[in-house]
């Protein structure tokens, strides 16, 4: 590790500390205005985001598909994150609320109330929306940001923050409050995950070598997920015209991000009517599939699945399809191969429903819904920083609320203990 890396991570960290009490203070007309100003860059400098993301998309050309589809910004994907920006304006201002309160006998009264978390590391690959989504909503909740991304999306993503650090500036705010490492040395994120007493938390995306990387060195809290193992479960009272439509969105509408599904589980009773219908549907959009050996009964040029295929997250086209005799195998199948993500079941049984979503251990469980719904902005967030596995201090989308902490505030009348 250089000299030059260590003074560059005391720098932006400084810098970004030296930001924190105007933010704290900022009340929300000011934040909402920067936020404003950040869309209104995003929209109007369109031709220069994308002539930036050409260049990143030039330089990776021999990635596959689904690489460079995670990659890509184009004008309906500049325009969702406008969007998602001016969202999480118009939400309200978690800084200052107050969770809970109450009197104790001795006259004290005791508040809860928000507050931000301070200096956030955000490391993530390939998806430039990142950088929009966590600088708005690091803003929104009063936090300074300090953005890492990915070597394959440096142009884009320098070209997001320099309109965010504007639309700062515009609302007389710190332009420090946002910033973005400026090199691609990986040596610059092992020393953000040791500066413990500059960084708050640290918050990673990206894929299973990052993320387990980052869990196994960082000395700051880190706030993440691992692979997104989802499942759909068809039951035996599923409506199977709404299954196959639920099971094709989950699989194929983004293949290669984390609330995608991975495999299927069919209820034995309605596999030979279900299957092969959803492996034709599934082939027509170039979906491979693996199967156990119940479905290769149904659907003879399944591929074979192995032990490890399900475990596996894809972030392709590729399907991995399980018969279970019952709701009890399918939560147990769950139970032993997800990552606590997104899981779902498809059922017309109010009690089934109840059972799995009473059982079923992850972030996010759906009823007769796609797991590509787990994402902030389909839950109203606006945007999200990322989806949390983690079980202590936020779990699933990470919006506004996830990224504040709280402290007491007591008021009293002279008492003392």
């Amino acid at each position: 590790m250089s000299e030059n890396d260590t003074r560059l991570v005391d720098e932006l960290t400084a810098a970004a500390r030296a930001a924190l009490p105007a933010l704290r203070v900022a009340p929300s007309v000011q934040k909402d205005a920067a936020l404003r100003a950040f869309a209104r860059l995003l929209r109007a400098e369109q031709a220069a985001l994308a002539a930036a993301n050409e260049r990143d998309l030039g330089a990776v050309a021999g990635e596959t598909k689904a690489f460079r589809d995670r990659l890509t910004l184009d004008p309906e994907r500049i325009e969702g994150m406008a969007a998602g920006v001016e969202v999480v304006a118009a939400l309200p201002d978690p800084v200052g609320e107050t969770v809970t309160a109450w009197r104790r006998p001795n006259g004290l009264e005791i508040a809860q109330v928000r507050v931000p978390l301070g200096v956030i590391g955000v490391v993530y690959e390939s998806r430039p929306n990142v950088t929009a989504d966590a600088a708005a909503l690091c803003l929104k909740a009063g936090n300074a940001v300090i953005l890492r991304g990915g070597s394959e999306a440096i142009a884009t993503n320098r070209a997001i923050a320099d309109f965010a650090r504007r639309a700062l500036e515009e609302a007389s705010l710190p332009p420090a409050a946002i910033q973005l490492v400026p090199t691609t040395d990986r040596a610059v994120v092992k020393q953000m995950l040791e500066a413990q007493d500059r960084i708050d938390v640290i918050i990673p995306r990206g894929g299973p070598s990052l993320l387990h990387a980052i869990h196994e060195s960082a000395r700051v809290p880190v706030i993440q997920h691992f692979e997104g193992v989802c499942h759909t479960y068809v039951d035996r009272a599923a409506d199977l015209a709404q299954a196959l439509a639920i099971a094709l969105n989950a699989k194929t509408s983004r293949p290669g991000v984390c609330n995608a599904l991975e495999t299927l589980l069919v209820h034995r009773d309605v596999a030979a009517a279900f299957l092969p219908e959803m492996a034709a549907a599934m082939r027509a959009r170039g979906v491979e599939l693996r199967g156990c050996p119940e479905t290769r009964a149904l659907v003879p040029d399944v591929v074979p699945a192995t032990e490890r295929d399900w475990d596996t997250e894809y972030l392709d086209l590729i399907l991995s399809v399980r018969v279970v005799a019952d709701l009890g195998e399918a939560i147990a199948h769950v139970a032993r191969h997800s990552t606590g993500l997104a899981e779902a079941i498809v059922t017309e049984d109010r009690a089934a429903a109840r059972r799995f979503a009473r059982e079923v251990d992850a972030a996010a469980v759906f009823v007769n819904a796609s797991t590509r719904f787990t994402d902030g902005g389909e839950f109203g967030f606006g945007a999200e920083i990322g989806i949390s596995t983690n079980r202590l201090h936020a779990r699933g989308p990470l919006g506004v609320r996830e990224l504040t902490t709280t402290k007491y505030v007591v008021q009293g009348d002279g008492q003392v203990r």
